[in-house]
């Protein structure tokens, strides 16, 4: 299975987590978040960014995912209402830190926040299936002009 995340050039290189808090993890815990296509990864890259950042130099990172790696799910049923709401990341944030704790996989499969029939894909840096998990290749990407964020 290949997926996709669209970062700064510089960030490009390698399969690295910041350790910043994000909706399925809390702070100083390792997650590499990744998109089940390259739409929604631009998609995930435009809420998360001002207008002005759009217009840096990024990559579309291909990452290619073993077939034999057990990927971990959890569903929107398995939510709790407004769950995509940012005064609920608390919520979401222990859901992802009992699956890090839980080292059961390296990968989980979340919906997304902006289309949640589409899957987001989490990366468990510090889990021994991790490297088995490779980065192809870099693609250019930039930002169609028309997508304008107030």
């Amino acid at each position: 299975m290949l997926v996709y995340r669209i970062v700064l050039e510089k960030w490009a290189q390698s399969l690295t987590a910041s350790g910043q808090a994000a909706r399925w993890n809390s702070p100083g815990r390792f997650v590499l978040y990744t998109a089940g296509t390259r739409a929604l990864a631009c998609l995930e890259n435009v809420v998360h960014r001002n207008s002005r950042g759009l217009n840096q130099l990024f990559r579309t990172m291909v990452i290619e995912v073993p077939e034999m790696l057990f990927i971990e799910k959890i569903g929107e049923k398995d939510l709790p209402d407004n769950w995509h709401d940012f005064n609920n990341y608390h919520l979401t944030q222990q859901l992802g830190d009992a699956w890090l704790d839980g080292m059961k996989s390296a990968v989980l499969a979340v919906p997304s926040a902006i289309i949640p029939a589409e899957q987001n894909f989490l990366f468990n840096v510090q889990h021994p299936g991790f490297k088995k998990v490779a980065l192809l290749r870099t693609e250019a990407f930039v930002f169609d002009p028309r997508i304008k964020i107030p």
